[in-house]
Formats: structure tokens, sequence, C-alpha cells
């Protein structure tokens, strides 16, 4: 699994150009791990439209425009894709503060209004607490279409194994 690489400018060292290329780094991390996630048969490909559009350390946004394959019956957003985006989109956001991305103990997602097709949803994660064992993450997932309404806010805990 790809892991963010942290060099001395992490550090204060290395001026603003140094922080730049941290960032870039970070940035191309998120988006190598997305792809990492999305690409094959598992269940994950479903987040193969998923684009990270920023990250830095802890933070992760991305953005997918709503297709068919995105919607329930009723033609709004699936509650299973909102959790797959709340589950997978934090997990970056994990990995993207140096963790691995250890497993889910806990996760709930509230939501608050729908989402239709053609809509461009952005996720927001962040991850707010990393302690030995545990890390603790929020996402807001938003319309930008709809005036960047919140659709819906979720809460994941991981167990993230020690790293060596």
């Amino acid at each position: 699994m790809v892991s963010v690489a942290y060099c001395a400018c992490a550090c204060g060292e290395g001026g603003a150009a140094a922080s730049l290329g941290l960032a870039m780094a970070i940035l191309r991390n998120a988006q190598r791990i997305m792809k990492f996630v999305t690409n094959g048969p598992s269940f994950d490909s479903v987040m193969t439209k998923v684009e990270v559009v920023a990250a830095s350390h802890g933070k992760c946004r991305c953005e997918v425009t709503l297709d068919e394959s995105h919607l329930n019956r009723g033609g709004s957003l699936h509650g299973g894709f909102t959790a797959t985006l709340v589950d997978s989109v934090s997990t970056v956001a994990v990995m993207c503060a140096d963790k691995p991305p250890g497993v889910s103990v806990d996760m709930n997602i509230t939501y608050l209004s729908p989402a239709k097709e053609g809509d461009i949803i952005e996720i927001d994660a962040e991850c707010l607490k990393v302690g030995k064992t545990l890390a603790f993450a929020t996402v807001d997932i938003r319309n930008k279409s709809n005036g960047d309404r919140l659709v819906a806010q979720g809460r994941h805990t991981k167990h993230i194994a020690q790293q060596s």
C-alpha cells in the first residue's frame, strides 16, 4: 500500500518551496492510494469515478459527478454509496496523516438531503485525532450543484496497526 513519505521540510526546514513540494507529494500519494483502492474487480470499484482534488496532512477532498451507478431506485444518491464514500475518503485522510489504513471499528452516517444524477458531490474528510491504536475522522459530503448543501455527515473510527 502507498504511504505518505515525509522529508525534512515537514519539520519546517527548506522554506516555502519545500512545503509546496511536500503538499504536492501528499496530493499525488492520495491520488495513487485512491487509484490503488478502486482498481480491480472488488466492491471498491464503485469508487472509480471519484477524483482526489486536494490533500494535505490528515485531510482529503474528493469530487464525483453522480451518474446512474451511484443512485438508488428513487433516483437519488444511494445510501450505500454514501457510506462507501465516508469509509474510503476518510481512510485516505488517515493515510495522509502517515498512518496505515487500518480497519473500521465504528462508522456512522447522517443523511441530510438528497442529490441526483448529474450533481457534483464534494467529499471532505479530516483525521481529527490519531492515537496509538485508533484514528478518528469526520467527513462532510456537500452538493456543489446545489449551493454546497450538506448531503451527509459521517464519522469513522479506525483501528490502526502499529508501524514498525
